[in-house]
């Protein structure tokens, strides 16, 4: 069973306890947040354990789900990290407000890694959201490339009606996919935003039926393989870095990149 360690501590604790599940079939990998009971909210220990599956992602692994088990894909923070008691064993947001600045913001960038990964040129991520995808819950879809929506996904940036800003790298994806004055009302009124909206302004690739969003998913997944990897891999590297970059930089980027691929496709011919 993996086993990861969390905070900074050396103490260890298995995926089954941190509340996901990993598994992995041929090139598909699939995490499943797993703690229905608390609608899948989020600890300091899923962003470890997240983080470490990066780490350790198998070599074939080239397409990479994350779904919640239950009616919802993530209602965010597990809300015991507010109080003095915190999550057993985790410790509690008024615990890290005595560290020093420095410390605690190594703490939240440790954090964070559990969400970067999802962005690596070599693997394309999907989030499948149904119900409540709550401010960490609507952070980890959007550090996702894609999103699939059941009808009923429910997405909000929960944080700054907490007294909080978002810091689990959902910014600019939003950004980047609605615009600056959309995502500053969508964040600073804490909204719900519905499926078709989200739909409507690009926060979703697809929206389903809720009983057809795993299809939806597999259909998207044998779409995605279809395409060779090397290929794949050097084009979302040139998407990524496009909006950096000026036009005529973009195209020498283009062209780095497909002479790298036509060589490899005649080598030895």
């Amino acid at each position: 069973m993996a086993e990861v360690a969390f905070g900074g501590s050396a103490e260890k604790i298995s995926l089954e306890e941190v509340g996901l599940r990993f598994e992995v079939d041929g090139e598909i990998a699939t995490i499943t947040l797993d703690r229905p009971e608390k609608r899948n909210a989020q600890t300091f220990a899923t962003w470890s354990a997240l983080a470490q599956i990066g780490d350790t992602l198998p070599q074939q692994v080239r397409i990479v789900v994350i779904r919640g088990e239950g009616p919802s894909f993530s209602a965010g923070i597990d809300l015991r990290m507010f109080t003095p008691e915190g999550v057993p064993g985790q410790g509690s947001f008024a615990a890290s407000a005595t560290l020093d600045s420095s410390t605690f913001e190594q703490r939240i960038a440790q954090a964070q890694q559990g969400f970067l990964w999802l962005r690596r040129p070599d693997i394309v991520s999907v989030a499948a959201v149904q119900g409540h995808a709550i401010g960490a819950g609507f952070q980890l879809a959007l550090a996702c490339d894609l999103r699939v929506l059941a009808d009923d996904a429910k997405l909000c940036m929960k944080e700054p009606a907490l007294g909080l800003v978002p810091d689990l790298t959902g910014t600019k994806p939003l950004v980047d996919l609605v615009g600056l004055s959309r995502a500053v009302e969508i964040c600073l009124t804490a909204r719900t935003v519905g499926a078709e909206e989200a739909a409507r302004l690009g926060l979703a690739e697809l929206v389903v039926a809720p009983q057809e969003l795993d299809g939806a998913v597999r259909d998207l997944t044998a779409a995605l393989l279809a395409t060779g990897r090397d290929a794949a891999t050097a084009t979302k590297r040139l998407l990524q870095g496009a909006s950096g970059r000026t036009l005529e930089e973009q195209c020498a980027a283009e062209r780095r990149e497909q002479v790298v691929r036509i060589k490899s496709l005649f080598a030895g011919s």
